[in-house]
């Protein structure tokens, strides 16, 4: 082979790994060519609940069956350090890979990501985990929110300014909703973009808002709080509909809360609100909330979600 055939051969190489390969940046027009050729389903992102009062709001997306044993034993494969709560990766018995979240956030997230799920958004399977161990070692771990990572890959992050959806109730109810939550961390890395194994009518790719545990605490500038009821029950949720629409929203990322209307708020509140009282009860459950807490944390919830119907002048009829 010649010099020149040797370049053009290494160029075609090149570009063809450059096109095959897996997305790792966000959605933008700088990102990935892969991605932005691939197009995009409104079911990457959110399908219809169908009768939500049915859903395993306890268990969640994951189902009852691939939760982990409580105390059972975990080998750490590696540490977290990054971001607000530190962390592991772990492996159970059965070889299953699980990202485990410990501090302020890990029940938040349990709670915002069955939310999120019951009312149709694309979420992974976590549960609350009150006592584990690491392998060879039998103290007791603190509590975490252990997420399963075996069943898809992250391929990358998505902005919520730049994505395929920007403009669709779909979005604008997703942020409405973490707005209800009082989630302010609304920044692009906490957003992932899952590959998921072949399933019957179902997407390979997901559109996920990952990490939601700065929720159920205080909106603040620059930084919030979490897993704080005080602050929470002292915000509302819609505050002026008079012209604009203004949220009890302090926290960053204003030019994602600012796109949404009154009506993506009540298309996602007449969603919410056909979670069922025994569904919030088992929410709060599933995240080991004190009772009392989990109490006052529902009732203002209920309240926000009623603050939302109103816009259309409704009240809201539990199940």
């Amino acid at each position: 082979m010649i010099a020149g055939e040797m370049v053009r051969t290494s160029i075609v190489i090149a570009a063809t790994t450059l096109m095959t390969a897996a997305p790792s940046g966000p959605w933008s027009p700088g990102g990935s060519p892969s991605q932005l050729e691939r197009p995009a389903s409104i079911a990457e992102l959110w399908t219809d609940p169908g009768a939500i009062e049915q859903r395993d709001a306890y268990s969640g997306p994951g189902g009852p069956g691939n939760a982990p044993a409580a105390g059972a034993a975990f080998e750490v494969t590696a540490l977290d350090v990054t971001g607000y709560s530190r962390g592991y990766t772990v492996t159970d018995s059965q070889g299953r890979v699980w990202d485990v979240k410990l501090g302020a956030e890990a029940q938040p997230e349990v709670v915002a990501s069955r939310v999120l799920w019951l009312v149709g958004y694309r979420q992974p399977a976590v549960y609350f985990v009150p006592a584990w161990r690491r392998k060879g070692d039998d103290r007791r771990q603190p509590s975490g929110r252990f997420r399963f990572q075996s069943d898809h890959t992250s391929t990358g992050q998505w902005s919520w300014t730049d994505n395929p959806f920007v403009g669709t109730r779909e979005l604008n109810g997703l942020v409405a909703v973490n707005l209800l939550l009082n989630n302010w961390d609304l920044k692009t890395s906490n957003n992932r973009l899952y590959s998921t194994p072949p399933s019957a009518g179902e997407p390979a790719r997901w559109f996920v808002v990952q990490d939601v545990g700065a929720s159920l605490g205080g909106t603040a500038w620059p930084i919030g709080t979490r897993n704080d009821v005080d602050r929470f029950e002292a915000q509302r949720f819609v505050v002026s509909a008079d012209g604009a629409l203004q949220f009890d929203y302090r926290g960053r990322h204003r030019e994602v809360v600012e796109k949404v209307t009154a009506d993506d708020v009540i298309w996602a509140c007449r969603l919410l609100d056909r979670i069922s009282d025994r569904q919030w009860i088992d929410i709060f459950k599933a995240a080991a909330y004190p009772d009392a807490v989990a109490a006052r944390y529902r009732a203002h919830l209920q309240a926000k979600i009623a603050e939302g119907l109103a816009l259309a002048g409704e009240s809201g009829v539990k199940p």
